[in-house]
């Protein structure tokens, strides 16, 4: 009995060191990254902006005393401070409910954020999950799914999430649903590729005449080798799937009025251009930085992490 016991907590010292060795390997390749991303300054610009928006959107009820759903209607289409008519009370005006502009678009930041999170990480998991069981296993179900994902490239995004919503209807969870299901492709084939590549390589071929399991090989020794393509290709996607959301709510399709989406405001102002331009503007610029921000955060990981370019500078 006594080696059998020996040999059971041998077996488990293994594992947990394994485990500390994998996470302490992530965490030295997350503070290079950090190191090598300060050496880009645009980028890091860009970081700091993003980071500011999330703050923004936690931080919303603290930043205004309204609320983003209520308003006066005797203070309807109230302009900004500085211009005749304005009051600091409320800084970037109000709208055509009377709903204070600047409490909407801080609310609206978390919405757009909290939508392009769960659709980029939904699609981040099933997309690398999928694309490294077929790359590395290949059979049928590679074949089943990659036809699968060239029928789904075969329609434009926003053409199908359009269909999706008509289909599904409006809402926040249909939302997600419908930005998910499409979003996981570009994941799939980038994974899928390149794991395609890596198993072949020597240190994966190592590990199996170890004895290791083929899940161990996959998500301890190939996974932490392409996972930055998958942090760079994440990045950006985050910025698009933003968009996406603005783009379904300014159509009527994503989140729904009285709740604060950017793309719904937008929306919302045309009607008011020439009286009420702060409606669009402003929710529209807020929109704008956000995404330019997250793609220029996206821009520098890429050449941060892209071997072949550290290769050329």
């Amino acid at each position: 009995m006594k080696p059998e016991v020996q040999m059971d907590v041998s077996t488990s010292e293994q594992r947990v060191s394994g485990l500390m060795y994998t996470w302490q390997k992530w965490l030295d390749n997350l503070v290079s990254i950090l190191k090598r991303l300060a050496k880009h300054p645009i980028s890091l610009i860009g970081g700091i902006i993003v980071v500011l928006y999330f703050l923004v959107a936690i931080f919303a009820p603290v930043l205004t005393p309204h609320s983003p759903t209520s308003g006066n209607l005797a203070e309807r289409l109230q302009p900004p401070a500085w211009l005749e008519g304005g009051s600091w009370e409320h800084p970037l005006g109000t709208d055509e409910q009377g709903m204070d502009l600047l409490a909407r678009i801080l609310y609206g930041a978390r919405i757009s954020i909290v939508v392009g999170l769960l659709a980029t990480g939904f699609s981040v998991v099933i997309g690398t999950v999928l694309g490294m069981i077929c790359g590395y296993f290949r059979g049928w179900l590679d074949n089943v799914i990659s036809r699968f994902v060239d029928l789904l490239l075969a329609f434009p995004f926003l053409i199908f999430a359009i269909g999706m919503m008509a289909f599904l209807g409006p809402g926040f969870f249909n939302l997600i649903f419908a930005l998910t299901f499409k979003g996981w492709v570009e994941f799939f084939r980038v994974v899928r590729g390149q794991v395609m590549e890596e198993k072949t390589k020597e240190y994966v071929e190592a590990a199996r005449a170890l004895g290791r399991p083929h899940v161990l090989i996959m998500f301890s020794e190939i996974l932490p080798n392409i996972v930055q393509s998958v942090m760079v290709l994440g990045t950006l996607r985050l910025g698009y799937m933003i968009v996406m959301e603005a783009s379904l709510s300014f159509l009527g399709l994503g989140i729904q009025p009285p709740d604060p989406a950017w793309g719904s405001m937008i929306a919302s102002g045309r009607d008011y251009m020439l009286n009420g331009w702060w409606l669009s503007t402003f929710p529209g610029i807020a929109l704008l930085i956000l995404v330019l921000s997250i793609n220029l955060l996206g821009e520098g990981l890429r050449d941060v992490l892209d071997p072949r370019l550290r290769t050329k500078s």
